[in-house]
């Protein structure tokens, strides 16, 4: 894959890099927004484009799959065109999804067996079969069909599943290579390193995958309900035992404070359903801290969300309208708050990257991570 690594930070492993696709560039560190059915939920492409700044989003091969299908995909000419993006997408296999459906699936060497969450029709996804699909989505970067563990694991199933994993890496990259981008532009593919809390899994995981050679590397199966310090220190030991030479994902996380303590680890892509959701929900992003802007003491606030954001929403409307607007139900709630906490979010990694190609990332996260998490207000709401 076309990655430069441009920087490492001073005192930490923090990365600045370019990524190059045939869709666009894409600076390191980055944020992802979750699309995952081919939109990011409450806000236009747009804006994304114009008021979020975005680089590249991430779509869902389990969820396209499902619905659209292949098929309607494929006559609108892929994703990029179906949903009018001219940027950069990069599609999860998958697998976490179906990890989710431990009731509904069953898994074996050659893949897994699930009932769709929809209908319950069954379906069977094999490594070959998801290549075969996200050729029909046409994302720029493609994610290899691997299997989740859950937290806590015990090691002799997080042994076999990292061993799993690692058969179909294999059986992905020879389908990878057997198959043809679809849309005339080029597509990549990114392997999973799986192996739960162990960290001579994790290992073993990071050696066969590297054999194979992928595009990039994704640290897989952490964010999912292990503490925060076993997530870092998982992902501490995974990085340096990661090619540096290609880019690093950490699938799925998360909070602020999180994607800084990673980019500090070396990670230099991020995904996670945070900043829509919590969007979605009332829970604002900022720099001073996270406000839940039902609150009754934004009743009579007329000041942005955050002094220090440029956003759409800051420049133009109060907390006291935005509490209004989600007091009222109305839909526009919805849209105002998801461009702010996606523009934070983007803004986020932008200083992280500003930093460390000026050698100040380490002094500027110890400066303004214990803001992240405050809860500016904690009064009682309405």
């Amino acid at each position: 894959m076309k990655f430069k690594l441009l920087h490492t930070a001073k005192n930490c492993k923090a990365r600045a890099g370019e990524l190059h696709t045939d869709h666009g560039s894409i600076q390191t560190p980055i944020f992802m927004p979750v699309g995952t059915q081919g939109t990011v939920k409450a806000i236009m492409q747009k804006d994304l484009v114009e008021q979020v700044k975005a680089q590249i989003i991430l779509g869902n091969t389990y969820h396209l799959y499902l619905r659209p299908g292949t098929d309607i995909l494929e006559q609108a000419g892929g994703l990029h065109q179906f949903m009018n993006w001219e940027k950069p997408i990069l599609t999860d296999s998958g697998g976490f999804q179906i990890y989710s459906l431990s009731d509904l699936r069953k898994i074996d060497k050659d893949g897994v067996e699930f009932k769709s969450h929809l209908d319950g029709s069954k379906h069977y996804f094999s490594p070959e079969r998801v290549i075969e699909i996200q050729r029909s989505i046409g994302s720029d970067i493609m994610m290899v069909l691997d299997e989740c563990t859950p937290y806590p694991c015990e090691y002799d199933y997080a042994k076999k599943s990292k061993e799993l994993t690692s058969a179909w890496a294999v059986l992905n990259k020879e389908a990878f290579h057997k198959t043809s981008p679809k849309y005339g532009h080029e597509q990549y593919l990114f392997g999973i390193i799986q192996g739960s809390v162990y960290k001579d899994l994790r290992e073993s995981s990071a050696n066969d995958l590297s054999k194979i050679d992928f595009d990039g590397y994704a640290i897989g199966g952490l964010a999912v309900g292990e503490p925060a310090d076993v997530m870092y220190e998982i992902t501490d030991f995974t990085t340096d035992i990661m090619p540096e030479s290609k880019p690093r994902y950490l699938m799925g996380v998360g909070r602020p404070e999180n994607i800084l303590e990673s980019i500090e680890r070396g990670v230099d892509m991020f995904d996670c359903v945070m900043p829509t959701r919590n969007a979605r929900n009332a829970y604002l992003f900022s720099w001073n801290g996270t406000l839940s802007i039902r609150n009754a003491a934004y009743k009579n606030d007329f000041t942005p969300i955050d002094d220090n954001c440029g956003c759409y929403t800051c420049k133009n409307f109060t907390r006291a309208y935005l509490r209004h607007l989600f007091i009222s139900k109305e839909i526009l709630a919805l849209e105002l708050a998801t461009i702010h906490n996606l523009k934070f979010y983007l803004d986020l990694v932008t200083e992280a990257r500003n930093n460390i190609l000026n050698d100040t990332f380490f002094e500027w996260k110890r400066k303004i991570i214990s803001k992240l998490s405050i809860n500016i207000v904690t009064a009682k709401e309405d």
